[in-house]
Order: C-alpha cells, then sequence, then structure tokens
C-alpha cells in the first residue's frame, strides 16, 4: 500500500482487531450470525494483510496474484451465498472483496494498475494514484455510504421508557443484545473506514 507506513501499520491494528472479533462472534450465534461474523473476519484479516507495509508477498508480482485470487474466491463465494438468500450482508463482503482485488492488482502493477508493488517504493515525488480514477472514486462512495448507515444503524435512538426506581431515564444499561450489535456495527465502521484508507493511498 502507498502512504506513510504508520497509516499501514494503523490498518494492520484495526484490521486484525476487527478480524479477531469476528473469529470469536463466529463461535456463538445464529448460523447467519456466524457466516456473516466468518466473512466479517476474513475482509478484516485480509486487510490488514494488504496494509502491512512490510509485506514481501504484496510487493511481489506473485503476491499480488495470490491476494487477487484468494479474495476473488471470497467475493464469488459471497456472491453464490447471496444468491441462495444466506445473508443479504453478503453482498458488502463481495464488494469488499473485489475492491481488495482491484487494489491488489492496481498497486503491484498489473493490467489493473501501472505502478510498484504495495509495500514498495512509490512515495516519492513522481507517485501517480494506481488504479482507474472512476473505479476509485466509485469504491469510495460505495464505502463511505456504508460507513454512515452502519453509523446511523447502530447509534442509539433515545426512547421514553420506564426506568428503575432510583435511577434517572437514560442511566439504564443496554440489554446484552444490543451491545453486541453495537460492537459488530463498530467493526465493520472500522472496517469501512479501513478501506476507505486503503483506497485514498493508492
Amino acid at each position: 500500500m502507498h502512504g506513510p507506513p504508520l497509516v499501514g501499520w494503523l490498518l494492520v491494528v484495526v484490521g486484525t482487531a476487527a478480524g479477531v472479533y469476528c473469529l470469536h462472534r463466529a463461535r456463538s450465534g445464529a448460523a447467519g450470525e456466524r457466516r456473516a461474523a466468518r466473512g466479517d473476519a476474513v475482509m478484516g484479516l485480509g486487510m490488514a494483510a494488504m496494509a502491512a507495509p512490510v509485506t514481501v508477498p504484496a510487493g511481489r508480482p506473485w503476491g499480488a496474484v495470490a491476494f487477487a485470487a484468494l479474495f476473488a474466491a471470497a467475493g464469488v463465494h459471497a456472491l453464490v451465498a447471496a444468491r441462495r438468500g444466506a445473508d443479504a450482508h453478503r453482498l458488502h463482503h463481495a464488494v469488499g472483496a473485489f475492491a481488495m482485488v482491484y487494489m491488489a492488482l492496481a498497486m503491484a502493477g498489473t493490467p489493473a494498475g501501472g505502478h510498484g508493488g504495495a509495500g514498495g517504493a512509490g512515495h516519492g515525488e513522481g507517485h501517480h494514484p494506481a488504479g482507474t480514477p472512476l473505479l476509485t472514486g466509485l469504491l469510495l462512495v460505495y464505502f463511505a455510504v456504508y460507513v454512515v448507515r452502519t453509523l446511523a444503524a447502530i447509534v442509539p435512538v433515545p426512547a421514553a421508557r420506564a426506568a428503575p426506581p432510583g435511577t434517572s431515564p437514560g442511566m439504564t444499561a443496554p440489554p446484552l443484545p444490543r451491545v453486541r450489535l453495537e460492537l459488530t456495527g463498530a467493526c465493520r465502521v472500522s472496517m469501512g473506514i479501513g478501506m476507505l484508507a486503503m483506497l485514498l493511498t493508492m
């Protein structure tokens, strides 16, 4: 990935934390929730691997092909699952996976882009954005809208409800399912922001 190494390492931390949490979440819950959590984990850990400034495979042609093949397979799997009605969130997984394919090929200098490797030279004055500006712009719009919609879904809406004696309204603890929903949403927002950062630093 182009851009300052600090940004890359921050994305590694965010992607790894989100991926590990999603792997933990995939161990419990309904079948649909576990499938969605596994897809989120793949995206988070894959984002961490691609964003690492010192990822050796990402800086070599075969590394770009390996990343592209991995995420292409994940995207096709998500599309097939979405068509079967397994989980509507799988469509987002498919978009994310194909965005990772696009970034891997563009930043590695394959036909999708024309510049150096993801972690190699290219930070100098002569660096030009990799990939196709139109497609990069469309992906930026998609992930920006996704982040805003996900944030709107997890922000608690004030509601007038009876509070236990001795407590003031708004001071009651949210139920456990709501807490898990908010944590899941926070992970998805962080990964969406990570995708935006990766696209911006191409």
